[in-house]
């Protein structure tokens, strides 16, 4: 059997808000099956059905199901400052289940592009030759990331973002919509750029670039 010739496992909606929206219109449009959704908001509010895919329970209801029949979709968005999204990527994984990558139709991709595990890339979205992303990323609604470039783990490209050639971003990273990054800089550890700023230095780990002048800051210990 030819490994084109394999079905997807069927799929489980981990979250309910609007990246989980998002990312239910993009599996439906590549034709994937989707058992249901996890979501302990909608459980307490006594909602058996959302967007039309079955409510199944709270995250424990993955106790039902074996890491062999089923794969998920971390629905969870990445916000400044949180970490829901990370918790719930490696307390599944820890059980063995997979998060696979996720491409909307309506993105472009170079075929030298390398996307790990738990990936999401939406709708407009473009990457070119030699492009990197790293586990449980999101490259968000029309970012463009050129070549050459490396997105680390849990980072998110949020909506409009342009990435220039032999970019580096490190792990936990956030760049904020319709931000620009100039070729080659590097993007810190867990840093923030802030949305619309235009990055011509490299920022520092837990750093913050913000505004017309991107001014940089640290982000203060939790």
């Amino acid at each position: 059997m030819n490994q084109s010739d394999v079905r997807p496992l069927p799929l489980i909606l981990m979250g309910a808000g609007g990246h989980a929206k998002v990312l239910l219109s993009l599996v439906r449009a590549c034709g994937y099956d989707v058992v249901g959704v996890c979501d302990p908001g909608l459980v307490r509010q006594g909602i058996s059905h959302w967007r039309g895919i079955a409510v199944l329970g709270a995250d424990d209801v993955l106790d039902q199901y074996a890491p062999s029949d089923i794969e998920l979709i971390n629905g969870i968005g990445q916000v400044v400052g949180g970490n829901l999204r990370r918790v719930v990527h490696e307390s599944a994984s820890a059980k063995g289940f997979r998060f696979p990558p996720l491409v909307h139709p309506a993105a472009w991709l170079d075929d030298t592009v390398v996307l790990e595990e738990g990936v999401q890339v939406m709708a407009g979205a473009i990457l070119q030759a030699d492009v990197r992303i790293g586990c449980a990323s999101i490259v968000n609604t029309s970012a463009s990331i050129d070549h050459d470039s490396r997105v680390a783990a849990h980072v998110h490209v949020a909506p409009g973002v342009t990435l220039c050639g032999g970019v580096t971003v490190a792990e936990g990273a956030f760049i904020g919509s319709g931000s620009t990054v100039i070729q080659g800089v590097v993007i810190g550890e867990d840093a923030l750029v802030g949305a619309g700023t235009v990055v011509v230095r490299d920022v520092p780990a837990r750093g913050v670039l913000i505004g017309p002048s991107a001014r940089t800051r640290s982000v203060p210990d939790s």
